[in-house]
């Protein structure tokens, strides 16, 4: 696959947008499926209505010719956004994103299998040190530290959501990243709702002038604008290229972490954190061609 320049910048700067919606999860006093859920329909009615304006239409036939690959990616999404936003009510950011972010390690473990693409030893190594960077960001070998095991965990699951989204996207062809876009929020949405519905979390409903805008912003900036740049990118760009560049998301996240919420990283933190975004970026490295089995 040739990659354009153009796509990885749109996958940056999508990377770059999430990188922050940790920061905006703190502050919005809203149950995780209810934030999920108003995300997926902002984000939707975002993009529809810039679709509207610029004179467009959404292709029935795109849609329905990809309609099982949408309606899975989508549903998983939804279930993916559930699980991050209680990951970082659990944990600190950092810790949650750096959980999160050991999707594209399954991304590229899945490779050869899905899409082609040689795993190698180098690959292996370093999805090897992204693992026992993982251990050390948990806090099990910091003394005196706690281990926020359910955080953790909740990361680690939305982390195999995130892989599905990435692996499912690969699969949908001939269509507008517009489209995409809004039909896979929209029914990331729609799946939530029963689920607000039957847990009871629209009846615990707490909202502010500050929590009301910064709910807008995360369904327009980082729901609207970063999955269209995203999913828009996706199709042009290799497995694991996507998942190098994913790696700005958890390395901004950890910066802001500790500059913004004051969370602070011990020495094992800050180890395990170089590991994983440090292991995950050297995989991408191209070595020399006369070297075939690195």
């Amino acid at each position: 696959m040739r990659e354009s320049k153009s796509s990885k910048i749109m996958l940056a700067a999508a990377m770059a947008i999430f990188g922050t919606i940790g920061i905006f999860r703190k502050y919005i006093p809203l149950p995780s499926g209810v934030l999920a859920m108003s995300r997926g329909f902002i984000g939707a009615l975002f993009l529809f209505i810039l679709v509207k304006l610029g004179g467009g239409r959404i292709s029935r036939r795109a849609v329905k010719n990809n309609a099982v690959a949408l309606i899975a990616s989508g549903t998983v999404l939804g279930i993916n956004w559930i699980l991050l936003f209680e990951a970082y009510r659990h944990t600190s950011v950092a810790t949650a994103t750096l959980a999160y972010y050991m999707a594209p390690v399954i991304v590229i473990l899945v490779s050869p299998v899905l899409f082609g693409e040689k795993l190698t030893v180098r690959k292996i190594t370093c999805v090897v040190l992204a693992v026992l960077g993982m251990v050390l960001v948990s806090g099990v070998f910091t003394p005196g530290g706690q281990v926020q095991t359910k955080g953790i965990l909740l990361g680690l699951c939305a982390a195999v959501f995130y892989a599905l989204v990435m692996i499912f996207n690969k699969s949908i062809y001939k269509i507008s990243a517009y489209d995409k876009t809004i039909v896979q929020l929209l029914v990331a949405a729609v799946v939530l709702l029963p689920y607000t519905l039957l847990t009871g979390e629209m009846a615990s409903l707490q909202f502010t002038g500050l929590s009301a805008v910064m709910l807008v912003v995360v369904g327009v900036v980082h729901t609207g604008v970063a999955y269209r740049l995203y999913f828009g990118a996706m199709g042009e760009v290799k497995a694991t290229t996507t998942a190098l560049y994913s790696y700005i998301d958890p390395a901004l996240a950890v910066v802001l972490s500790a500059t913004v919420l004051g969370d602070a990283m011990g020495l094992a933190e800050i180890l395990g954190a170089v590991l994983v975004l440090g292991a995950t970026m050297a995989s991408e490295f191209t070595p020399a061609k006369k070297n075939r089995y690195f």
